[in-house]
């Protein structure tokens, strides 16, 4: 049931990050770009979930979910907010930023034993220095995500509220992942959903005439 739960997760995930996805394509604005980047993530780090719970948890499994739901998720979804608020100079620091994150992946020394029915927990199997820059990089992507959506609530108080709670459900799926697997995915089926309504819902008093219309970036 848990492997059920977290796959069917991952598709939710993977299905929006689509629609954002077609979104960009269809207006290119950049900050549809890094959200269908940070839904895309959290698809793989459910996906992660997901076969950790079918197969067990390892090496493999556990550096992508890290990498994913880690490293790559909130910091996309900061400069997001960043984008959508006019700061461009987000975008080259964003792909700059993946780069690190999939090398730092790639390469750290993962230690310990991995157990089959537990969400492995990072400080189990990394370094101090693996970690900080997790902890770093989360910081200020949910800070980025709170100051925008708080600075633009008037503009869209619909959107950032979705935004803010989807922030937030993530957060504490993240926290409660010791409850196990089926837990932790559905905290993020909740958390994909408010963000990607979050994401799309148009400024206050601005009518949508299409499919693809968002918020456009504040002046």
């Amino acid at each position: 049931m848990d492997s059920l739960l977290a796959f069917a997760s991952a598709l939710l995930a993977l299905r929006l990050a689509g629609q954002i996805g077609a979104r960009w394509r269809a207006r290119r604005a950049p900050e549809l770009l890094a959200w269908g980047g940070s839904l895309l993530a959290y698809a793989f780090a459910t996906a992660a979930l997901a076969w950790g719970a079918a197969a067990g948890w390892d090496e493999r499994s556990f550096r992508l979910y890290y990498l994913c739901g880690g490293l790559l998720t909130a910091p996309l979804l900061g400069v997001g907010s960043l984008l959508l608020w006019g700061r461009r100079w987000a975008a080259p620091l964003a792909l700059l930023y993946v780069g690190f994150a999939i090398g730092l992946i790639a390469f750290v020394d993962v230690h310990g034993a991995f157990g089959t029915d537990a969400i492995p927990a990072a400080q189990d199997h990394l370094g101090l220095g693996a970690r900080i820059p997790t902890i770093v990089a989360n910081s200020l992507g949910t800070a980025a995500v709170v100051v925008v959506a708080l600075a633009s609530f008037r503009r869209r108080p619909l959107g950032n509220a979705l935004i803010l709670l989807g922030t937030a459900l993530a957060a504490v799926g993240t926290a409660l992942a010791g409850l196990g697997e089926a837990e932790t995915a559905a905290f993020a089926a909740a958390a994909v959903i408010c963000l990607y309504f979050g994401f799309v819902t148009p400024r206050a008093g601005r009518r949508a005439t299409a499919r693809t219309d968002v918020a456009r970036p504040i002046s």
